[in-house]
């Protein structure tokens, strides 16, 4: 994929409005089979889908634009006859090559990510859903209106990885950021007054489950693929993770967009925020660069945000996934409640650490 046909992924809008399939009337009917646990009728709708998809994949892809539209709308056909039981690859192995083709051709992995699920989902009547419950609605929606933030945090990001911490530009971006992270607060109160546990983890949480295309599994749309991670990679996880994390990061990268994992790449070996911060409170222990101090407090108030968010999230996560309630052990992402812990764990540390830094420095003993 070139750099400008990268942009795609944000092309939001004409991805929404594609339909090569169409499919905007066939896929209306996909919440009433889901429901009726109908077999045999979404075995049908992906056979009349998949047929139409290599046919109009039969001599040239279509423009990527279109090829998102394409693995959206297999992809939720493709989730809702896993949820049911059936590994759908065995109802249509001829269309193993289309989605490896796919994968390539818009550098995804080879099925529909969350970005397929909610971000290039039309809005309205044509919206795609599992379900014809509202509280679906509300899931998709509280990813879709993160995903221009955490976007935009990612070049806010690398901006401040490029300042010195001394430099007066370098808290104003810090706060910056927090104000971009925020939406992150804002999108688990929604899901977390509208959205029940049960309702998550009974109904939507087997539709995401892994499928397999030609001998590997994929995961299948999951809130974890939203870039947070990198805002956390830049702050402090490029050297101040735990192994299960990190783990964790690796295994996900995968299902990010091309640009995120390049962005990985440039910034995972990189010496962290907090890490550039502590080692210059340190060897200033006099305090004498305001510029400094006002950077490590808005570094502070940043990861305090994001302390608000896990905790949070941690809060729903242990209620979706109580012994009595959970249908599985781990996320759609993966990950289980300990990693969860051990995110909130780090992020709690990483902020102790940058306010004992700014602390002022006590006065001499017989200074006026």
């Amino acid at each position: 994929m070139t750099s400008s046909s990268a942009h795609i992924h944000y092309d939001v809008v004409s991805v929404q409005e594609a339909d090569p399939l169409i499919a905007d009337s066939l896929l209306a009917e996909l919440p009433a089979m889901n429901a009726a646990a109908d077999t045999r009728e979404l075995a049908e709708l992906l056979i009349t889908l998949s047929g139409r998809a290599r046919a109009l994949c039969a001599h040239r892809l279509p423009p990527p634009v279109q090829g998102l539209a394409v693995m959206r709308d297999l992809g939720i056909v493709l989730g809702s006859i896993k949820r049911h039981g059936t590994e759908p690859l065995d109802v249509v192995p001829e269309l193993t090559p289309l989605l490896l083709a796919l994968g390539r051709q818009t550098d995804l992995v080879p099925r529909d990510t969350v970005q397929h699920y909610t971000s290039w989902n039309p809005p309205g009547a044509r919206r795609r859903t599992y379900t014809d419950d509202e509280q679906e609605t509300w899931l998709q929606d509280s990813v879709s209106h993160v995903f221009p933030d955490l976007s935009a945090s990612l070049s806010i990001s690398e901006t401040l990885v490029d300042l010195d911490p001394r430099d007066t530009r370098f808290a104003a971006n810090a706060r910056l950021l927090a104000r971009t992270v925020h939406s992150m607060l804002e999108a688990i109160d929604s899901v977390t007054a509208r959205v029940s546990p049960i309702f998550f983890a009974q109904e939507m949480r087997p539709y995401f489950e892994e499928i397999t295309v030609d001998g590997t599994e994929y995961l299948g749309p999951a809130a974890a693929q939203v870039p947070l991670w990198l805002v956390d990679l830049c702050l402090w996880a490029s050297d101040r993770n735990a192994d299960a994390y990190g783990s964790f990061l690796s295994e996900s990268l995968q299902y990010a967009l091309p640009d995120w994992r390049d962005f990985h790449g440039r910034h995972h070996h990189r010496p962290s925020l907090v890490t550039r911060l502590s080692n210059l409170m340190m060897a200033d222990p006099r305090r004498t660069s305001p510029a400094l101090i006002e950077s490590a407090k808005a570094v502070g108030d940043l990861l305090r945000t994001l302390k608000t968010f896990r905790g949070r999230h941690i809060t729903i996560a242990k209620k979706a996934y109580a012994e009595d309630v959970r249908l599985y052990e781990n996320g759609s992402g993966g990950a289980p409640i300990a990693l969860l812990q051990e995110i909130l764990d780090l992020t709690r540390e990483n902020e102790n650490l940058i306010r004992s830094r700014h602390r002022p420095a006590p006065r001499a003993a017989g200074a006026a």
